[in-house]
């Protein structure tokens, strides 16, 4: 045959779908990562997922909150628009999510860790669910609108600052420890005895988030010495009126942090981003072991980023590049050319980038670039990856506690806007000014840009329907979380559910049977010996001891 021939039909027979392991780290901030440019800290297995993969530059999350945050990538839209404002809104069980859209074309979904998902539906498409997560499900966390500057007793402190250092142990060790066991495990099961699947396996750690304690041998994997501290302190900026609410709702102003304790809380959460590089490198290693790693492609990033201290600001809430800022790595090497791309781009346009990617990464998904259905807002990722082109361009909200009203963001370009019907406008040229120093919005040879934006986000944000809705989904949850507490609370935490009748050895099968199928690789045959004449007759079945 010639050799055009042969690729022709190579290429027009159908290929294996790609599986698929995302791996989520809460709070980290790319800015942290040696991966985006950080001299300090040691991640060096991120750092070499970086440099055989894709890393975009300029990504954002949909809301700089755990769980809409999460609903967003999930599903691939601004989380207001199905009314998923904080971390105690429920994702609606009828909104597709990208597990959901992977069954539909065979993958066998899988989830390990945190995803901060309130309600009864637990899995949101995800045929299992490895372990509970580490936050309530309830109510609990809903904020108040109606009551401005009132201090609610759920609200972040700085304690996590104040009080960082080496610790022993965690909650939070123990529940990362938990989540990567079981997802390692889960991964050798499918090596050992394949579902005929692809998989895709969520795995979502809940470090570094804060606290920030860590113990060692990550405490100790950086000096005292070499922590940088904060370029900006609060006193070196003007506040606008969210970051001054923030600061005084953490309590930063009544509680300042000495220099001892910032560097400890870097250090810590430094620490925290090592000992991830870890349990992903654990990942990662099974994967390699078990010949999975061709036929697997990881996508690595955060769900938001932390403040660390700049500004006087910790943790997130904040469009802020620290905070709204995220890691964003697609490691697939045999199909995408190592590189960076400087593109601004969003976590909604995961959904619609993995689903061409489920096409092996070789065409758009019906048509639409990777859109299954009108409602995503997303757009996929795979023309950056092929360099062939994409968008530049990212809008987010935030909806949570602490704010006044809807607060908005659209990037662009160099640019980044800020509004809200609350608090004066902002607007920052990111390559002229990194920083956010220079606020455009103040001057007037900018006012025809602003007017423009702001008139771009009331076609995009209806904010006073919006503001309507919180409130009252806000006064909804409010009630019937009261309502529960009353007699017994019903609780929605995942539990998750294990045959201990099927684990280990058991009577179900002859215990060669069982090591064999828990071994891998599978170890080779042994020819049964033949019995002598004396055995004859006096052989069993029994499995022996």
């Amino acid at each position: 045959m010639p050799r055009h021939a042969s690729q022709n039909a190579s290429q027009s027979a159908p290929r294996k779908a790609p599986n698929l392991l995302l791996l989520i780290a809460d709070q980290l901030t790319p800015g942290a990562l040696p991966a985006y440019g950080h001299r300090v800290v040691q991640a060096p297995r991120l750092q070499r997922l970086a440099e055989e993969g894709v890393v975009f530059d300029s990504a954002y999350c949909a809301s700089p909150l755990c769980a809409p945050a999460r609903h967003g990538l999930l599903t691939g839209r601004l989380p207001s628009t199905f009314g998923a404002f904080d971390n105690a809104s429920e994702l609606p069980s009828e909104v597709p999510t990208l597990a959901h859209h992977l069954r539909r074309r065979g993958y066998l979904a899988i989830l390990a860790g945190k995803m901060h998902f309130t309600g009864a539906d637990q899995l949101h498409g995800y045929e299992e669910r490895l372990t509970t997560d580490i936050y309530p499900a309830d109510f609990g966390w809903t904020p108040d609108w109606s009551r401005p500057g009132e201090r609610l007793p759920w609200y972040h402190n700085m304690d996590s600052v104040l009080q960082a250092g080496r610790c022993v142990r965690s909650n939070q060790l123990d529940f990362d420890d938990e989540v990567v066991f079981a997802a390692q495990r889960r991964l050798f099961d499918l090596a050992r005895q394949p579902d005929g699947r692809p998989f895709f396996m969520t795995v979502s750690l809940t470090h570094p988030h804060d606290p920030y304690a860590i113990a060692d041998p990550w405490w100790s994997r950086h000096r005292d010495e070499d922590i940088d501290l904060p370029r900006l302190r609060a006193a070196d900026v003007r506040d606008d009126p969210h970051t001054a609410r923030l600061r005084r709702a953490s309590l930063a102003d009544v509680q300042p942090a000495s220099e001892a304790q910032v560097r400890d809380a870097r250090r810590g959460y430094y620490g925290a981003i090592s000992y991830v590089d870890d349990q992903f490198g654990k990942l990662l290693d099974t994967l390699e072991a078990t010949g999975l790693r061709d036929d697997t492609i990881v996508v690595l990033i955060s769900d938001h980023g932390d403040m660390l201290g700049e500004r006087g600001l910790w943790y997130k809430m904040s469009f802020f590049e620290p905070s709204a800022r995220v890691p964003l790595i697609v490691h697939a090497p045999r199909r995408f050319r190592p590189g960076r791309v400087a593109h601004s781009v969003s976590l909604v346009d995961l959904l619609p980038t993995l689903l061409d990617l489920a096409h092996d990464g070789t065409e758009g998904t019906e048509g639409t670039e990777g859109a299954p259905t009108p409602d995503i807002q997303g757009r996929s990722l795979l023309p950056h990856l092929l360099r062939t082109g994409g968008h530049d361009e990212a809008f987010a909200e935030y909806l949570g506690e602490i704010a006044l009203a809807p607060i908005v963001m659209i990037r662009r370009g160099s640019r980044k806007f800020i509004h809200s019907p609350a608090d004066p406008d902002q607007l920052y040229d990111l390559v002229a000014d990194p920083q956010e120093l220079h606020n455009l919005a103040d001057e007037p040879a900018h006012a025809d840009e602003v007017r423009a934006l702001r008139e771009e986000a009331a076609r995009r944000w209806d904010l006073p329907a919006l503001d309507d809705q919180v409130r009252r989904s806000q006064r909804q949850r409010r009630l019937v979380f009261e309502a529960d507490g009353q007699g017994r609370r019903p609780t929605w935490d995942f539990q998750p559910r294990v045959d201990a009748s099927r684990q280990y050895v058991r009577s179900h099968l002859t215990l060669d049977q069982i090591e064999a199928m828990a071994r891998f690789p599978v170890p080779p045959a042994v020819a049964a010996p033949r019995p002598s004449h004396q055995d004859v007759g006096t052989t069993t079945s029994t499995p022996h001891p």
